[in-house]
Protein backbone atom coordinates (compact mmCIF):
# COMPACT_ATOMS: atom_id res chain seq x y z
CA UNK A 1 0.00 0.00 0.00
CA UNK A 2 1.20 3.41 -0.31
CA UNK A 3 -0.40 6.99 0.33
CA UNK A 4 -2.61 7.88 -2.86
CA UNK A 5 -4.10 11.00 -2.27
CA UNK A 6 -5.37 14.08 0.57
CA UNK A 7 -7.43 16.37 -0.01
CA UNK A 8 -6.94 20.21 0.14
CA UNK A 9 -9.94 21.96 0.03
CA UNK A 10 -9.72 25.28 -2.37
CA UNK A 11 -12.49 28.40 -3.19
CA UNK A 12 -12.83 27.58 -6.33
CA UNK A 13 -11.14 24.46 -8.90
CA UNK A 14 -9.49 27.13 -11.42
CA UNK A 15 -7.58 28.67 -8.87
CA UNK A 16 -6.21 25.80 -7.41
CA UNK A 17 -4.83 24.76 -10.36
CA UNK A 18 -3.20 27.90 -11.64
CA UNK A 19 -1.38 28.07 -8.04
CA UNK A 20 -0.47 24.57 -7.73
CA UNK A 21 0.22 24.54 -11.27
CA UNK A 22 1.57 27.10 -12.50
CA UNK A 23 3.14 28.42 -9.26
CA UNK A 24 4.17 25.78 -7.28
CA UNK A 25 5.39 23.99 -10.10
CA UNK A 26 2.84 20.66 -9.77
CA UNK A 27 1.88 18.24 -12.46
CA UNK A 28 -2.02 18.44 -13.18
CA UNK A 29 -3.02 14.72 -13.19
CA UNK A 30 -6.92 14.52 -13.85
CA UNK A 31 -9.60 17.15 -14.15
CA UNK A 32 -12.88 15.56 -14.87
CA UNK A 33 -16.10 16.64 -14.70
CA UNK A 34 -18.92 15.28 -12.77
CA UNK A 35 -22.33 15.49 -11.98
CA UNK A 36 -23.90 18.90 -9.99
CA UNK A 37 -20.55 20.88 -11.40
CA UNK A 38 -18.32 18.67 -9.14
CA UNK A 39 -14.76 18.02 -11.01
CA UNK A 40 -12.22 15.32 -10.22
CA UNK A 41 -9.01 17.76 -10.49
CA UNK A 42 -5.84 15.85 -8.85
CA UNK A 43 -2.36 17.52 -9.07
CA UNK A 44 1.18 16.33 -7.89
CA UNK A 45 4.23 17.36 -7.10
CA UNK A 46 6.77 15.98 -10.42
CA UNK A 47 7.74 12.67 -9.90
CA UNK A 48 5.63 12.22 -7.21
CA UNK A 49 3.46 8.99 -6.57
CA UNK A 50 1.10 10.94 -4.09
CA UNK A 51 -1.01 13.48 -5.42
CA UNK A 52 -3.41 15.94 -4.16
CA UNK A 53 -7.34 15.90 -4.44
CA UNK A 54 -8.35 19.91 -4.81
CA UNK A 55 -12.05 20.11 -3.57
CA UNK A 56 -13.75 23.49 -4.16
CA UNK A 57 -16.18 24.35 -0.75
CA UNK A 58 -19.47 23.25 -0.92
CA UNK A 59 -21.15 25.22 1.81
CA UNK A 60 -20.33 27.26 4.75
CA UNK A 61 -18.51 24.05 6.68
CA UNK A 62 -16.04 23.79 4.14
CA UNK A 63 -15.84 27.42 3.33
CA UNK A 64 -14.43 27.83 6.91
CA UNK A 65 -12.09 24.90 6.54
CA UNK A 66 -10.59 26.81 2.91
CA UNK A 67 -6.40 27.46 4.47
CA UNK A 68 -7.03 26.36 7.99
CA UNK A 69 -7.20 22.53 7.35
CA UNK A 70 -4.60 21.93 10.19
CA UNK A 71 -5.35 24.57 12.75
CA UNK A 72 -2.71 26.67 11.32
CA UNK A 73 -0.32 24.38 11.47
CA UNK A 74 2.61 22.99 8.70
CA UNK A 75 0.26 20.10 7.07
CA UNK A 76 1.91 19.43 3.98
CA UNK A 77 5.54 18.52 3.80
CA UNK A 78 7.22 18.80 0.03
CA UNK A 79 10.32 17.19 -0.42
CA UNK A 80 12.96 18.34 -2.38
CA UNK A 81 16.41 17.02 -4.16
CA UNK A 82 18.15 20.13 -4.57
CA UNK A 83 16.46 22.73 -1.94
CA UNK A 84 18.50 25.46 -3.46
CA UNK A 85 16.90 25.09 -6.57
CA UNK A 86 13.64 24.14 -6.20
CA UNK A 87 13.28 27.51 -3.38
CA UNK A 88 14.69 29.75 -6.08
CA UNK A 89 12.03 28.34 -8.77
CA UNK A 90 9.04 28.50 -6.85
CA UNK A 91 10.00 32.35 -5.16
CA UNK A 92 10.50 33.26 -8.90
CA UNK A 93 7.03 31.52 -9.76
CA UNK A 94 5.56 33.99 -6.97
CA UNK A 95 4.90 31.18 -4.10
CA UNK A 96 5.52 33.11 -0.49
CA UNK A 97 7.88 31.98 1.71
CA UNK A 98 7.02 32.43 5.85
CA UNK A 99 10.52 32.58 6.46
CA UNK A 100 13.98 32.28 5.19
CA UNK A 101 15.87 28.48 4.78
CA UNK A 102 16.87 27.24 7.90
CA UNK A 103 19.14 23.87 8.73
CA UNK A 104 17.62 21.38 11.04
CA UNK A 105 18.80 18.36 12.54
CA UNK A 106 16.43 16.35 10.19
CA UNK A 107 17.75 18.85 6.85
CA UNK A 108 16.78 22.34 5.13
CA UNK A 109 13.52 23.49 5.38
CA UNK A 110 11.32 26.62 4.36
CA UNK A 111 8.15 27.37 5.55
CA UNK A 112 5.66 28.32 2.47
CA UNK A 113 2.14 28.82 1.80
CA UNK A 114 -0.86 28.72 -0.84
CA UNK A 115 -3.01 31.86 -1.09
CA UNK A 116 -5.55 30.43 1.05
CA UNK A 117 -3.41 29.87 4.35
CA UNK A 118 -2.22 26.48 3.59
CA UNK A 119 1.20 25.72 5.15
CA UNK A 120 3.67 23.89 3.94
CA UNK A 121 7.43 22.86 4.32
CA UNK A 122 10.05 22.61 1.60
CA UNK A 123 12.47 20.38 2.94
CA UNK A 124 15.69 18.49 1.72
CA UNK A 125 16.39 15.87 4.19
CA UNK A 126 20.15 14.95 5.31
Amino acid sequence: MHLHAVTIVVPDYDAGIAFYCGQAGFDLRADIAQAGGKRWVMVAPKGSQAAILLAQADGPLQQSAIGNQTGGRVGFFLHSDDFSSDHARMLAAGVTFDEEPRHEPYGTVAVWHDPWGNRWDLLQLV
